[in-house]
C-alpha cells in the first residue's frame, strides 16, 4: 500500500446539525478522530482532511457531499473513507475502524 493511500475526510460546518443537538461539532470530530486514528494505529500512514461546507467548495467530489448535506439526504459531519461513508452526525469509533481495517489497518499487539 503507498504512503497515505487512506484518506479520511470530514465535511461539516461550524453550527450543529439540527439533528445532531447532543453531539461534538464538526471540528470537534475531525480532531478527535485524527488522535483517536493515529494512537489505535501508530505509524500507520492516513491523511484526514477536514472540509468545511459553509466555505466555497472547489472540489466537484466534495460538491456532491455538500448537496447531499445541503438536501437533508445526509447529516454533517459526515465522515468519509476513502469517499465511502462510515459515519454521519453523531460519529462513533467502531465503524470508522472497521473501514480502515479492510483497507490493512492493524492494532499493534499489546
Amino acid at each position: 500500500m503507498s504512503e497515505h493511500a487512506v484518506i479520511v475526510e470530514i465535511l461539516g460546518a461550524s453550527i450543529q446539525c439540527a439533528s445532531c443537538v447532543n453531539a461534538p461539532s464538526s471540528i470537534d470530530t475531525y480532531e478527535w478522530l485524527e488522535a483517536a486514528i493515529g494512537r489505535k494505529y501508530p505509524d500507520q500512514p492516513f491523511t484526514i482532511t477536514y472540509i468545511n461546507i459553509e466555505e466555497p467548495i472547489v472540489d466537484a467530489r466534495h460538491m456532491e457531499w455538500v448537496e447531499k448535506i445541503n438536501n437533508d439526504e445526509l447529516f454533517y459531519p459526515l465522515v468519509l473513507v476513502n469517499n465511502t461513508v462510515v459515519g454521519e452526525g453523531f460519529i462513533q469509533l467502531p465503524p470508522v475502524y472497521k473501514a480502515l481495517e479492510q483497507f490493512g489497518f492493524q492494532a499493534p499487539a499489546k
